[in-house]
């Protein structure tokens, strides 16, 4: 257990941005579902949409250290390229 002011505080912060790191990791996997569910249905239009809503919030996560960067970015080039080939 904590001793020190600086301790307490520090455990305090923690919890606080644990929870807003769980809360951004879920939105963010939600929307990837959002784009994963379009492509599945091979509706273009309405992945395209969901990806374009999703987009930022990949960044965003990816900016913020909740999920590493190059993940996301793969994670979006990968999501971009099952959309491209919904039309062909």
């Amino acid at each position: 257990m904590a001793v020190s002011l600086s301790a307490k505080k520090r455990i305090r912060q923690t919890k606080r941005r644990t929870e807003v790191n769980i809360r951004r990791l879920n939105a963010l996997r939600s929307s990837i579902r959002k784009v994963e569910a379009a492509i599945a249905a091979g509706n273009k239009s309405e992945a395209e949409a969901a990806l374009r809503v999703a987009e930022p919030q990949m960044m965003r996560g990816a900016g913020k250290g909740v999920v590493n960067r190059n993940t996301m970015s793969r994670k979006l080039s990968r999501l971009s390229r099952q959309i491209k080939r919904l039309a062909a």
